[in-house]
């Protein structure tokens, strides 16, 4: 499958906070334009208090494995 988006490369305090909290297979097991999006909505944020909050957002999400990006989302409506 093929992004509308270029790859968004991984900033290391993301990967760092996966890491920590033993989400990588979790955010792993996410559909690819999912993390993909994930990772722009940090990046494109102007501020450091705002990629903060976005990111705690999506560790939310990735602990209840409920959401996306504050939308209503769960594994069985990806399939």
């Amino acid at each position: 499958m093929s992004l509308k988006r270029p790859n968004e490369p991984m900033p290391g305090f993301v990967k760092t906070e996966l890491e920590k909290r033993g989400l990588i297979a979790v955010y792993n097991d996410r559909p690819a334009y999912q993390r993909n999006d994930y990772l722009w909505w940090i990046n494109d944020a102007k501020r450091e208090e705002t990629k903060r909050r976005r990111l705690a957002k999506m560790m939310q999400e990735l602990e209840t494995g409920q959401g996306y990006m504050g939308m209503e989302w769960s594994p069985s409506q990806s399939l």
